[in-house]
């Protein structure tokens, strides 16, 4: 494109190219990484938002008073569509059917369960054993090594090798934030930006090391899942939901899944759909 197309048509792109990554696009071409479009797992839950977790046995059990709905859930919905209408489907959807929970397990002036007095000391401590942490590595460097580890090997393309070097780091990282941080100058609690930092890593850190744990154990190519060596879907192995437990402090989680739900609340109305292979 000529230097006048670039800015009649692209001005606004054109600028943030030289602000961030000091491109002059008329002469060089822009620097492009792959980032999350959408979140297509979470938090599970039921079609009422209710949060779930499995027993011992492997079956749904509903935490009590615990919801989720939107990019931070999964509904068992996931598939059907998963680009624009994904995001309409959990927050619109979703967001209703969260409504109509509290509506019909609330009543107005209902009181909440009587505390412990241990309660929210665990909280606490979590936040002080942060704020006078005494280690060498501080959260803008371990976060930059997760960020280099999942780009390079838990990516878009996927082969076994470079996933279990990925999940592998993953666990390091974990315990090097555990047993090694010690980033925070400001010991106050408000306005704390170091410390949101620092449970920021922390969040980054458990979500990554289940996206490359389930990754790397998941045989099949699935969606955003493309494996390079096992290019093709495994319905009969793998039409099964992941989930990654972490209590906070393990290095590596505890795998774990639950199956996907593949019929409606009504056939008669809507008619679940079976998979099928996505084709161009």
């Amino acid at each position: 494109a000529s230097v006048e197309t670039l800015k009649s048509r692209l001005p606004g792109i054109s600028e943030t190219a030289a602000i961030f990554s000091g491109v002059d696009v008329t002469k060089e071409p822009i620097p492009v990484l792959p980032t999350v479009h959408y979140n297509m797992g979470g938090i599970p839950t039921n079609w009422k938002t209710e949060v779930l977790t499995i027993d011992e046995l492997g079956n749904d059990v509903v935490v009590p008073g615990l919801l989720s709905c939107g990019e931070a859930a999964c509904a068992s919905v996931h598939g059907a569509n998963r680009l624009g209408a994904n995001s309409l489907l959990d927050l619109v959807v979703f967001g209703r059917a969260a409504a109509h929970t509290i509506k019909d397990d609330l009543k107005p002036g209902k009181p909440h369960p009587r505390l412990k007095q241990s309660d929210g000391l665990k909280t606490i401590e979590h936040l002080d054993q942060k704020r006078y942490a005494t280690g060498n590595r501080k959260a803008a460097d371990i976060r930059l090594d997760l960020q280099k580890n999942m780009q390079s090997n838990v990516a878009v393309f996927r082969v076994e090798e470079t996933m279990q070097e990925g999940a592998d780091m993953c666990d390091v990282l974990f315990k090097d934030y555990r047993d090694n941080f010690g980033g925070i100058k400001d010991k106050t609690l408000v306005w704390n930006s170091d410390l949101i930092e620092a449970l920021e890593l922390e969040n980054l850190l458990i979500s990554a090391t289940g996206t490359a744990r389930s990754a790397l154990d998941r045989k099949e190519s699935r969606g955003a899942h493309a494996r390079d060596d096992i290019p093709d879907r495994k319905d009969e192995e793998w039409m099964m939901h992941s989930l990654a437990f972490h209590d906070g402090q393990m290095e590596t989680p505890i795998m774990k899944y639950r199956p996907v739900i593949n019929s409606t609340l009504d056939e008669n109305e809507v008619a679940s759909l079976p998979p099928f292979k996505r084709v161009y």
